[in-house]
């Protein structure tokens, strides 16, 4: 599988990460697709943010431990913006802000709206755009607030606006 290089330097690689292909370090994993792309099977390549396996995008990945620290201070810092583009199911408000409280259930490895703050439970907040419309399927823009597994999924479909191509959340309402 051909790896889409957009910028390389010794400290950083930005890159596609395809659909269906795993963020983290493991085999059939991003970091080994891109030490195969870049022919050195021992290139030190550090995963710092992660997509959802079914997503594809850009992802900014490390080369070096100096550069992962680094990275990851911007993310904490919120100096490091992520924007997201979904198409999901219905017409959403032309603009708004979700917040949330979510809770993740392990043992299903699933991700729920919680009505009440509890153990474990986080909030959650992203802001969205309406970009445009075409039948009953939206394409919105999304910066997050807060990075909570699956929130864009779970906050969109919790309010009837799956995400097209969505399987594990589409039911919830």
């Amino acid at each position: 599988r051909a790896m889409e290089i957009v910028y390389l330097d010794s400290d950083i690689v930005v890159c596609v990460k395809p659909a269906r292909v795993l963020s983290t370090d493991e085999p059939g994993g991003l970091p080994e697709l891109l030490r195969e792309a870049l022919g050195n099977p021992k290139a030190d390549i550090r995963t710092v943010h992660r997509l959802d396996r079914v997503v594809s995008g850009l992802m900014v990945l490390a080369r070096n431990a100096k550069a992962a620290s680094e990275l990851s201070k911007q993310i904490r810092d919120g100096e490091f913006e992520k924007e997201y583009l979904a198409v999901v199911h219905g017409t959403p408000e032309e603009q708004g802000t979700l917040r949330d409280l979510l809770g993740r259930d392990k043992a299903r490895r699933m991700t729920f709206v919680s009505d009440t703050p509890a153990k474990g439970i986080q909030e959650a907040v992203l802001h969205y755009q309406l970009l445009s419309r075409r039948d009953d399927l939206s394409k919105v823009r999304i910066q997050l607030e807060t990075g909570r597994t699956h929130q864009i999924r779970v906050q969109f479909s919790s309010r009837g606006f799956p995400l097209v191509g969505e399987r594990k959340y589409a039911e919830i309402e």
